[in-house]
């Protein structure tokens, strides 16, 4: 689903602009209505505005359903859909751990981002007249809201975030787990977190949201330094979640961390792959368009 390049609105959607941003809640509604200008400039053209409404007209569909005024306007057939036949239930799991808060040499820390991210995915949910719940964990649950198409969620979803301080171990099997076991209805569970965990366990929590015939994606957000190791001196790193310290020169382990680091994501893609769930690596400089763009080709594949 590429996107026409236009310097004006994707400038809006990059990390850096929205930081001149004081609140998230204002953060969170930039980038949704920077990433529906996108659509509208895209080959997609009215599938912003169309799309909690519409689908793609495909054979065998009543053609008394087809919206010609749709039509007139991008020269696509779409048929009217029921609401019932629209509306997605969506579960935002999201990493709330001591390493979230991480920031290296990227413009914010790994927490800013992926509350961003999170608030916008909401934002733009409740818009569409979906579900959004929210699921904020670190090694325990720490805030569980279940699926609401109330608008007035948002800012119970923008309080929850900005009140929170990464801290604690990560556990993200558990956090799975749990959404499975309280998940009664097909619904879209969207994992958001750095992933810096075993990935055994995390897949076998995948595996058993497929089972039951949830759809998943994992975003994983990271520092742009944790992929590179681009450090240039010595220096004594330390492990934010266990307090374990590594005295070294980074010139020493650096081609080891990178190959770990990749070993470590392709693991996690072919993983997901392999159980029909979508991976998507973010660093904390990504525009947020490629996210919302995960999101939103899986929605119309659940759809389809």
């Amino acid at each position: 689903m590429a996107l026409v390049q236009d310097a004006a609105w994707r400038e809006q959607l990059r990390p850096e602009v929205l930081a001149r941003l004081q609140s998230l809640e204002l953060r969170a509604r930039a980038v949704v209505e920077g990433f529906l200008v996108g659509l509208h400039r895209s080959p997609f053209h009215g599938y912003s505005v169309e799309f909690a409404e519409h689908r793609q007209y495909q054979p065998g569909d009543e053609p008394r359903l087809i919206d010609w005024r749709v039509y007139a306007r991008t020269e696509r057939f779409y048929v009217k859909q029921f609401e019932e036949e629209t509306n997605v239930r969506v579960m935002l799991v999201l990493d709330g751990s001591a390493s979230m808060g991480f920031q290296g040499q990227g413009v914010w820390a790994k927490w800013d981002y992926a509350a961003v991210l999170t608030a916008a995915l909401g934002y733009l949910l409740l818009r569409q007249k979906d579900a959004v719940g929210l699921l904020l964990y670190d090694a325990e649950p720490r805030l569980y809201r279940p699926p609401s198409a109330r608008f007035s969620y948002f800012g119970e979803l923008v309080r929850a975030l900005e009140q929170h301080r990464p801290s604690g171990q990560t556990q993200s099997a558990g956090a799975l787990e749990m959404v499975a076991e309280r998940l009664r209805r097909r619904s879209l569970v969207v994992l958001i977190g750095d992933l810096l965990e075993p990935v055994e366990p995390l897949l076998r929590a995948v595996r058993r949201l497929r089972g039951q015939h949830h759809e998943v994606i994992l975003l994983q957000v990271l520092d742009p330094v944790e992929l590179s190791f681009a450090y240039d001196s010595a220096a004594e790193f330390r492990d934010v979640e266990t307090g374990e310290r590594l005295a070294t020169h980074p010139y020493f382990i650096r081609r080891a961390y990178q190959e770990a680091v990749a070993e470590h994501q392709r693991m996690l893609r072919y993983g997901c792959a392999e159980h029909g769930a979508d991976f998507a690596l973010l660093t904390t400089e990504t525009p947020f368009d490629r996210a919302l763009l995960q999101y939103l080709s899986k929605r119309r594949r659940m759809q389809q």
